[in-house]
């Protein structure tokens, strides 16, 4: 190191501060996909209505999209590690208000400020570790370590909550604070920019600039939408299952949910490792293509009658997503980091990926308020995902030049 900045040796993917940051965002997402079951568990036990657990989920939601104009500059204006490290311990204060009983709501909307603030510096930090030629090898195994914790984050968060709440809420809690510990491992690398600016006007102007910025561009823009399409899937997905799963294989509990989601993560990490071996960062456009399969995987989901075609159909609509969100994010990052603002930029993709969530998370809990059968549901949502992408690919001409 230099000067407080990380020497990044050229050609070379591996290094100690690329470990320690697959590190502490392994321990930081299983901490995030276990509290969610937890979350749902508690407003269960409160007695909310069955529409609340979604309605919980809008909550974390709302948190990104009101502080998108300020956590990218947050995170390029300090070495990314710290704050991973700040926004972790947002994180821990948010689970510890779940563990001393207060509202869960509002506990969770702690939380998904933390999230907020920890999103444009878990990503922004790959490419001050790794040459460009390897940004999409790095997400690729940044995804696939999040994928991972997804996986046993849902299959514990699932399980453990049959049998413990206050035990899982603790065990969560105790992942956020190693999550902050790994974090220390990582060396300062030198911030983006020395100062930022975050008198609320200028924010609002600087970020509605930068985002039009964005849009300009053919494939950034197939991007911003791509990566927004596959989060708000995904957050449909998850309460989806968790009404499905009683409602068409009439199995109780937590674990089935749990299980499927985590053959989704599974599939997700599968189609990332594909992605990463196969799509270069010049033609990372051709993603969206996955992102068609994507929604019909997810339509089909209304013709599944046993569990062995579930756990196949999830597993499939996992592969597409990893295929599909692994090349986007990489664009992204090499954009951000030769402006000279990844964290910025990050943040504008997070706003765009939370603004898709909320739309389809309010529309869920809209027609689960509704009384709309689970299967319509489904079916909805996955022709909304496919006809998006089909249309992003047609109306943006997304095509080889």
């Amino acid at each position: 190191m230099d000067g407080g900045q990380l020497k990044r040796p050229a050609g070379r993917l591996w290094s100690a501060a690329l470990i320690a940051t697959l590190g502490s965002q392994f321990l930081s997402a299983l901490a995030d996909n276990a509290l969610i079951f937890a979350a749902l568990a508690v407003v269960h036990r409160q007695s909310y209505p069955q529409w609340a657990g979604p309605l919980l989920q809008e909550f974390f939601i709302v948190t990104y999209i009101l502080l998108a104009p300020f956590v990218g500059a947050f995170a390029d204006m300090q070495p990314k590690g710290r704050a991973m490290l700040w926004a972790n311990a947002v994180k821990l204060a948010g689970a510890l208000a779940m563990c001393l009983k207060v509202n869960p709501f509002l506990s969770y909307a702690v939380v998904g400020v933390g999230a907020a603030a920890y999103s444009p510096a878990k990503y922004g930090i790959l490419a001050d570790l790794v040459p460009p030629t390897m940004l999409v090898k790095a997400n690729s195994m940044l995804e696939s370590a999040t994928i991972v914790a997804i996986l046993l984050g849902a299959v514990a968060g699932g399980a453990l909550t049959d049998w413990s709440i206050s035990g899982v809420l603790i065990m969560i809690a105790a992942c956020y604070a190693a999550a902050m510990l790994g974090t220390l491992l990582i060396p300062k690398l030198k911030a983006a920019r020395a100062h930022a600016d975050f008198a609320f006007a200028a924010s609002i102007r600087k970020f509605a600039t930068q985002t039009a910025s964005l849009l300009k561009a053919r494939d950034l823009r197939a991007a911003l939408v791509g990566t927004g399409v596959f989060w708000g899937a995904g957050a449909a997905l998850r309460f989806l299952l968790i009404a499905w799963v009683p409602a068409v294989l009439h199995i109780e509990g937590t674990s089935m949910p749990g299980y499927l989601t985590g053959m989704v993560a599974a599939g997700i990490a599968a189609g990332a490792v594909l992605a990463g071996r196969f799509v270069k960062l010049e033609s990372a456009y051709y993603a969206v293509y996955a992102g068609i399969l994507l929604g019909v995987g997810v339509s089909l989901l209304p013709l599944v009658r046993g569990l062995p075609t579930a756990f196949a159909l999830t597993a499939f609509v996992g592969t597409c997503s990893g295929f599909l969100v692994v090349p986007l994010d990489a664009l992204l990052q090499h954009h951000g980091n030769e402006s000279g603002g990844i964290g910025s930029t990050i943040a504008i993709q997070n706003l765009f990926e939370n603004l898709c969530m909320l739309a389809l998370m309010s529309a869920y809990t809209g027609a689960m308020y509704a009384g709309v059968h689970i299967n319509i549901i489904a079916l909805g949502i996955g022709l909304l995902i496919a006809l998006s992408m089909a249309t992003l690919l047609v109306g943006h001409n997304l095509r080889p030049k």
